[in-house]
């Protein structure tokens, strides 16, 4: 059975009525985990609506999502009350909220989090050993969410994510588990992408000091016709290593676009995102073990069932 609750800005607990209808998208990262439901309203404490800032989902004992209120919305018919509430996964307060212009001489994970993530009542489940990054710069305006992450994942190689309890994980250690996915399991649509747009042959990299500016190039993509180059300028004097992996994790962060793989099946809670899926589909012909990017849970007038995005 699930349970929902909103939980207002003093700690106040509302219980939510049954969900009639609901869809909840896991991601880990970004775009932000996100949930959509839909419930019967009686009324008489639509005042208490207003003061929500966060919403909590479970089912059978397991927590389904945790996030941000964003919106809601009280309606009355011939049938009833109805309340439908959205949110966001709490992702969405590194993304709302800029950065201050910050110069750190070297700067390490434990300064990031300090003054990047604690500040938003974000707790950190793990924290793994990424480098210190000398001459690291945040510049004004910079959403939160992406000075944390250019500092994981630009020079550390880890890409900071959200468990569904909303604490942020910054490992390179993962927990994505093996899942099966094949004919048995019964695929009600099945949607195969190879796009071009978008993916890089080369990418730039300058720095405003003297280094060299280094270039990266997508040989394989670009032999086979590519032709998309990206400029990307370093703040500060950054080292040539940074600058290297700086410019080949855009080459291949385009390249990951390319290919992706949308299979509907029924059930729920099917997998979550960073699990490795092996796919066994016969048609379209597509075997191998593929990355959950996506994993959207729903319940509509269909009933229940789950869209794997994989890549």
């Amino acid at each position: 059975m699930m349970e929902a609750w909103l939980i207002s800005y003093d700690g106040t607990r509302l219980v939510l009525p049954p969900f009639t209808g609901f869809r909840i998208k896991r991601t880990g990262s970004v775009p932000c985990d996100s949930f959509e439901g839909i419930c019967p309203w009686d009324g008489g404490v639509e005042s208490r609506l207003s003061d929500a800032v966060r919403l909590i989902v479970e089912e059978d004992g397991a927590r389904r999502f945790t996030g941000v209120v964003d919106e809601y919305q009280l309606s009355w018919g011939q049938s009833g009350g109805e309340l439908s509430v959205s949110g966001r996964g709490l992702a969405a307060l590194l993304l709302d909220n800029e950065a201050r212009g910050q110069d750190y001489q070297v700067a390490t994970l434990q300064d990031i989090l300090r003054d990047h993530v604690a500040p938003y009542g974000i707790e950190t489940a793990s924290a793994g050993r990424l480098p210190a990054v000398p001459g690291f710069s945040v510049e004004t305006g910079s959403s939160e969410w992406k000075v944390l992450y250019s500092f994981a994942r630009y020079h550390g190689g880890v890409e900071p994510r959200f468990d569904v309890y909303g604490r942020l994980s910054v490992s390179a250690e993962g927990s994505g588990r093996e899942v099966a996915l094949d004919g048995v399991c019964g695929p009600t649509s099945i949607l195969w992408r190879d796009k071009r747009y978008g993916v890089c042959s080369e990418v730039l990299v300058l720095d405003r000091g003297s280094l060299t500016p280094q270039r990266v190039v997508n040989q394989e993509f670009a032999q086979k016709g590519g032709a998309c180059r990206r400029v990307i300028t370093m703040p500060g004097k950054s080292a040539y290593q940074a600058m290297r992996y700086s410019g080949q994790f855009q080459l291949d962060r385009s390249y990951e676009e390319r290919l992706r793989l949308e299979v509907t099946v029924p059930g729920n809670w099917l997998c979550e995102p960073g699990d490795r899926v092996h796919v066994n589909l016969k048609q379209p012909r597509i075997s191998g073990v593929w990355k959950a990017l996506e994993v959207e849970n729903v319940l509509d007038d269909t009933g229940r069932w789950v869209r794997l995005t994989l890549g």
